[in-house]
C-alpha cells in the first residue's frame, strides 16, 4: 500500500481558506484543485466528496478557534476574560480586509440547515465556546464579579449568540463604521453581565 504523498491537515487547512473566501456553493472542485494543489482524484480518494472536505475544514477551525476557548480558563475575573474574548473578535473582524466572518457562522448561514453532518459540528462548535462561559460566569459568581441573579448558561448562551452576530454584521458592515458598531455590541454585552 502506497503511503500518501500530503498531509491531510495540511490539505484541510488550505481548502479551509477556499470554502472560508468564497462559500460552499461557490466554491468548485476546481478551485479546490487550485487551493490545495491535490488532483481531483487525490482529493476524492482521501475526502470522499466536497462535503467530506468541508466537514474536515470545519474540524480544523475548530482547532484554530480552540485558544479563544482557552482563554477563558485563564486565572483572570470572569468578567475580563469576556472583555477579552470580545476584544478578540472585533480585532479578527477589523484585521480581515477580505471580511470572511467565522467559518462557522458563515456554515451556519449556508448549509446548515440542509446537511445534518454540518450542523452537528456547527452545533459542536457553539456547545464547546458555550460551555467553557459557562464555566467562566459559575466562577463568576463565585469570585463576586457576577450578579447573584445572573444565569451563567443563560449568558453564556447570550455571549455566543453576541459573538456571532458580530461576526456577520462585521461582513456587512461598511468598513469605516465596522469598528464603531462591534464597540457599542460589545460594551451592551458586558453590561449584561
Amino acid at each position: 500500500m502506497r503511503a500518501k504523498e500530503f498531509e491531510p491537515d495540511e490539505v484541510a487547512d488550505s481548502a479551509m481558506q477556499v470554502f472560508w473566501q468564497r462559500g460552499y456553493a461557490a466554491t468548485s472542485i476546481q478551485d479546490l484543485v487550485e487551493g490545495t494543489g491535490l488532483s481531483r482524484s487525490s482529493l476524492y480518494n482521501a475526502f470522499e466528496s466536497k462535503n467530506g472536505l468541508y466537514q474536515q475544514a470545519l474540524r480544523r477551525y475548530h482547532q484554530l478557534t480552540q485558544a479563544n476557548v482557552d482563554l477563558l480558563s485563564q486565572p483572570e475575573p470572569a468578567t475580563a476574560l469576556v472583555r477579552q474574548l470580545l476584544m478578540r473578535i472585533v480585532e479578527d473582524e477589523m484585521g480581515d480586509p477580505r471580511q470572511r466572518g467565522c467559518l462557522v457562522a458563515n456554515a451556519t448561514l449556508e448549509l446548515a440547515a440542509q446537511d445534518p453532518a454540518v450542523a452537528a459540528l456547527v452545533s459542536q462548535n457553539f456547545l464547546r465556546l458555550e460551555n467553557a462561559l459557562e464555566q467562566l460566569l459559575i466562577r463568576g459568581h463565585q469570585e463576586g464579579t457576577l450578579a447573584p441573579d445572573k444565569k451563567p448558561r443563560a449568558l453564556a448562551r447570550f455571549i455566543v449568540t453576541t459573538i456571532q452576530g458580530m461576526r456577520v454584521v462585521s461582513k456587512g458592515s461598511p468598513p469605516q463604521e465596522r469598528r464603531e458598531r462591534l464597540m457599542d455590541v460589545l460594551e451592551i454585552a458586558l453590561e449584561a453581565l
